[in-house]
């Protein structure tokens, strides 16, 4: 063990490992940046490098990138509305309006502080507990899947501000679009209406960009101050909290108190992050919408430490989840998520073939891994300091100049996941359905997980109800299936409670 320890540790004073992290930190922050460039896309670019790079410096390059992507995402998240990443989209109403209230920087600093400690806990655990937990992994079929998108769905719905009735019925769209191209499991072309490019489905991505960016383009445009060239609406309300040139600096003294007066909430989402991050397929989408559901509701006296607190939350859980979708890609072949897929591949690139031993035969391998991801999240607090210091020009731009650069990254992302311009189209309508949804309170983050969520949902369904030849007691017969659906029952419990309380309410006011 002390040799293998000490071959790993040479992980650190290797320059090749260090150039290869602090360049893939920089890649990955600007192109999680970019609303619209996912971390996969960026994994899947970086992939051909890897040809070149010993083992343990082409997967600390991928983890590197990945961590620095998922954080800088909430760049544009705070600024703009825009998620930068799919897992954003749990936040993005709370960080936005605290960037309105001259906050971004707290905003930023947390999202920072609660990346790099969640981060360094999934790598912890990967570490220590790796090897076990990809039993619980095992332990899921389809059933158990079914309810933990299920529960994914329900935390949108618990998770997005105004009326639980209203996050019902975005959801109900998101599932709707998600039905759009061949089905997964019908082989049947639905809701397509001639069109080619439908066949394929709406892609979550335009739909992103559109219900989020485009729309908040949309709604500022028809807002316009008098005064050309005056600051856009989120320098306007910076400038009542905070100087104009102090607005996004990055809070972290802040950050650090928040986590010390938070431990037990930290733990929280940092377990939620590992749980479903080592389950193949779910990811930090699901991990973050469910933390930021765990998080404690809004209290009117003190909304902005309500938005904070569920920013750190989700944060911790997303950066949690990363290390963790890496147990079962190393221990049974099977990817976590479409990043460890590639990871898989690079291994296979390198004849080292992942499985219940590697923790013995590649032992030096596994540990150089474990020494890489905490690289990976050290390396985050310079590089995410600098980002965010850079984007503080964000908070100074004229709209004039702010909202054309806006639509050009609504389009340049839209564009450039199949580049195609059917993409940017989808995304100019989701930007109407946007604005539609903001004049009718209508929320979009439940429909933007219903896209995202909807396709597994149902293929999980009909594959449970199928091998259950029809019965509903599929859905229940196994013990961790059964808890599952318990915990989703509980939830749509909550909910209902939350509608008839604010009804009484309601008629007590006006009564």
């Amino acid at each position: 063990m002390a040799e293998i320890l000490t071959a790993a540790a040479t992980t650190l004073t290797d320059p090749v490992v260090w150039g290869v992290v602090v360049a893939a930190a920089v890649y990955g922050v600007a192109i999680g940046s970019m609303p619209g460039l996912t971390a996969t896309m960026g994994v899947a670019l970086f992939v051909p490098v890897t040809f070149w790079l010993p083992p343990v410096p082409a997967l600390a390059g991928i983890a590197t990138m990945v961590a620095c992507a998922i954080f800088a995402g909430d760049i544009p998240t705070t600024l703009l509305r825009i998620p930068g990443t799919p897992a954003s989209a749990a936040y993005a109403a709370e960080a936005h309006e605290l960037a309105r209230r001259g906050q971004a920087g707290r905003a930023l600093g947390t999202a920072l502080i609660a990346s790099i400690t969640g981060g360094l806990f999934g790598a912890v655990v990967l570490m220590t507990l790796g090897s076990r937990l990809a039993g619980i992994a095992s332990l899921f079929s389809v059933a158990e899947y079914f309810w933990l998108f299920a529960l994914g769905l329900t935390c949108a719905v618990l998770v997005a501000p105004g009326r639980i009735s209203l996050a019902v019925v975005s959801l109900a769209l998101g599932l709707l679009v998600s039905t759009v191209g061949l089905s997964a499991v019908h082989a049947e072309p639905r809701f397509t209406f001639g069109i080619p490019e439908l066949l394929g489905g709406v892609g979550f991505i335009p739909a992103m960009v559109g219900l989020f960016g485009m729309s908040e383009v949309l709604r500022n445009a028809l807002v316009l101050p008098g005064e050309a060239g005056s600051p856009a609406e989120v320098s306007v309300a910076a400038a009542q909290h905070a100087e104009a040139g102090d607005a996004a600096v990055p809070r972290i003294s802040t950050a650090l108190q928040q986590l010390v007066a938070r431990p037990v909430a930290w733990l929280r989402s940092a377990v939620i992050g590992v749980f479903v991050g080592g389950l193949p397929g779910a990811g930090a989408d699901i991990a973050s919408w469910v933390a930021a559901a765990a998080s404690p509701s809004r209290r009117d006296d003190d909304l902005d430490q309500a938005n904070i607190n569920r920013v750190a939350d989700a944060c911790t859980a997303n950066s949690s989840s990363l290390a963790a979708a890496w147990i079962p890609a190393l221990v049974f072949g099977i990817p976590g998520d479409s990043v460890t897929a590639m990871v898989i591949g690079v291994l296979a690139m390198k004849n080292l073939d992942p499985g219940p031993d590697v923790f013995e035969k590649q032992a030096s391998l596994v540990y150089g891994l474990y020494i890489a991801f905490m690289l990976a999240n050290l390396v985050l607090l310079p590089v995410g300091l600098v980002a965010i210091r850079a984007a503080g020009v964000v908070m100074r731009t004229p709209q004039r100049i702010l909202l054309p650069v806006i639509v050009l990254l609504c389009v340049v992302g839209s564009f450039a996941i199949n580049g195609s311009l059917f993409d940017v189209g989808l995304m100019l309508v989701f930007g109407l359905v946007g604005l539609a949804c903001d004049r009718l309170s209508i929320p979009v983050g439940p429909m933007v997980l219903g896209i995202i969520l909807g396709g597994p949902l149902e293929e999980r369904f009909v594959q449970t109800w199928i091998g259950g030849r029809g019965s509903l007691w599929a859905f229940v017969e196994r013990p961790m299936a059964a808890v599952l659906a318990l915990v989703v029952a509980a939830a749509w419990a909550v909910a209902m409670a939350r509608i008839v309380r604010r009804r009484f309410a309601t008629e007590s006011t006006h009564g």
